[in-house]
């Protein structure tokens, strides 16, 4: 019996000691790479598809390398085999490769050839990084508002302070000289007189001048409304998925025909689709922590606002569900129907930026109507507009015949038939 237990404990001894040198072998081959190098391998082939602490449309890469050798008894040289053509390990039959091949709903991993025993190493050594930790708040930051000076309320309290105690300094003044009126035998009893507002009606001329004026202002006033409808300059509606201008075109420089391409030869710029926006996120689920932490500044969670994208185009992380739920937008830009434009016309042949007429959208962080879009303000912009016809065909024969007649060299959109009823009404 004791030469048996002898034995057991002899294996486990054995079977650990196996195990902690393979875990400090794969250590030391991890710390022969290049983390620096390797953070830069991994995100120009590997961030497309994979993080280091979350799955996405494949696993969570922190530890790889460790976590297969302990789980699963594999070594450096499967994974070299794996990453460079993983597709061939599947068919050979490799129990390991075919169990997360179907794991991961059959997505084959791209195959990288071209990446050297270095580059692996290098990739496996910026994995097997610790995770750093998550920023601490720097006390008082939030909790201590900026100094200010005097404040408003101050300001107003001791206003108010003062006028009381003036009113109260003139009925003191007032009682006093009362007091000396009544001491010398004086009268100071008030003289009756008629209500200013009974010789206000008796006065003829004034309530005609009076009634003139209240129907000029309501005049004015009324006119003054009827010409806001249908004006909606600064409408800012609350859209049901947040989306930062200020970030995609502003901090990202996208630019505004990738998202709106029908801008160029359409009509109309369009609502983009989902899949445009899942050609970046697909990839991006989470916003850094500094971009995050903007965010609460605006009262958005951004990783929130990109899970109810992902919940819209049924995509779970790893592939796409096909259960979808259509966004219901709120558009911004309207024109009345009887008002035609053209967004190809002034983007692609006169080479309007966007900004001239939607503002500083790079800046905005929830998208508003800058102009009025009235017709008074398209007029304005034609009648000082200088049409650009340089090396622009569109407008070569037509700017010669007009340019003698009316003898100047550079021509408004005005002077190019920018006024005429027919343009924009139909």
């Amino acid at each position: 019996m004791k030469h048996v237990i002898n034995r057991t404990i002899s294996s486990k001894l054995l079977s650990f000691g196996f195990m902690l040198f393979l875990t400090f072998s794969i250590s030391l081959n991890a710390q022969d790479g290049d983390p620096v190098n390797g953070k830069n391998l991994f995100n120009a082939n590997c961030a497309a598809c994979h993080k280091l602490d979350k799955d996405m449309t494949g696993p969570m890469l922190r530890n790889v390398e460790m976590r297969l050798a302990n789980e699963e008894g594999l070594d450096r040289e499967w994974l070299n085999a794996w990453i460079r053509n993983s597709s061939a390990l599947i068919k050979s039959g490799d129990a390991y490769a075919n169990k997360v091949y179907n794991a991961w709903n059959k997505t084959a991993m791209t195959a990288f050839p071209q990446l050297s025993d270095q580059d692996i190493s290098d990739i496996l050594a910026y994995t097997a990084q610790p995770k750093p930790p998550a920023p601490e708040p720097v006390a008082g930051v939030v909790a201590q508002p900026a100094e200010q000076g005097i404040g408003q309320e101050l300001i107003l309290g001791a206003l108010a302070v003062l006028f009381g105690l003036l009113a109260m300094a003139l009925i003191l003044v007032k009682r006093t000289l009362n007091r000396f009126a009544e001491a010398k035998g004086l009268d100071v009893s008030e003289v009756k007189r008629k209500p200013i507002w009974k010789a206000f009606v008796e006065n003829q001329f004034l309530m005609l001048v009076t009634a003139i004026f209240f129907l000029l202002a309501s005049g004015y006033f009324a006119y003054g409304y009827f010409m806001q409808v249908g004006i909606d300059q600064g409408y800012e509606p609350v859209q049901p998925i947040h989306y930062s201008h200020r970030i995609h075109a502003g901090v990202n420089e996208i630019d505004c025909k990738y998202c709106h391409s029908s801008a160029r030869v359409s009509k109309h710029s369009g609502i983009p689709s989902l899949n445009v926006c899942m050609n970046c996120h697909k990839s991006i689920g989470e916003v850094s922590e500094t971009t995050l932490a903007e965010g609460k500044e605006y009262g958005v969670d951004y990783n929130a606002e990109i899970q109810k994208l992902y919940d819209a185009v049924g995509w779970d992380g790893r592939a796409y569900t096909g259960e979808t739920k259509p966004v219901k937008w709120i558009r911004i830009h309207n024109l009345p129907d009887f008002a035609y434009f053209n967004h190809s016309q002034h983007v692609s042949v006169a080479g309007v930026e966007c900004q001239t007429c939607h503002g500083p959208v790079e800046e905005m962080e929830v998208l508003y109507q800058h102009a009025p879009l009235t017709m008074g303000w398209c007029i304005n912009c034609h009648r000082e507009t200088e049409v650009n016809v340089k090396d622009n065909e569109y407008y070569a024969k037509i700017h010669e015949e007009l340019s003698k007649k009316y003898g100047v060299e550079k021509l408004t959109a005005a002077q190019m038939g920018g006024l005429e009823c027919g343009k924009c009404h139909y």
